[in-house]
């Protein structure tokens, strides 16, 4: 598994309060492990409050009907990523 960027962590510490997800430790995330089913097995409401958690920390909204999500999403890295090239704050 490849160690984490600071902003793959800071976007892990993230998800992990942002979704109560207990006992996941965020530098023990695959940072190229699915998100959705088998990865962290987060569904469609946490990507709806993962959204809303991203927009308030990073200054930008994720559309629930932009064609790139199942990208943007696909892994912590991708997230990130995305968060990187986009984020205002």
């Amino acid at each position: 598994m490849a160690a984490l960027s600071p902003l793959e962590l800071e976007v892990a510490r993230l998800i992990i309060s942002t979704l109560n997800l207990e006992g996941v430790v965020a530098e023990d995330i695959d940072p190229d492990a699915p998100l959705f089913g088998e990865g962290l097995g987060l569904d469609s409401i946490d990507a709806l409050e993962l959204a809303l958690a991203i927009s308030n920390t990073y200054g930008f909204q994720l559309r629930s009907d932009d064609t790139d999500n199942a990208r943007i999403f696909a892994s912590l890295r991708a997230l990130s990523q995305h968060i990187e090239q986009r984020r205002t704050r």
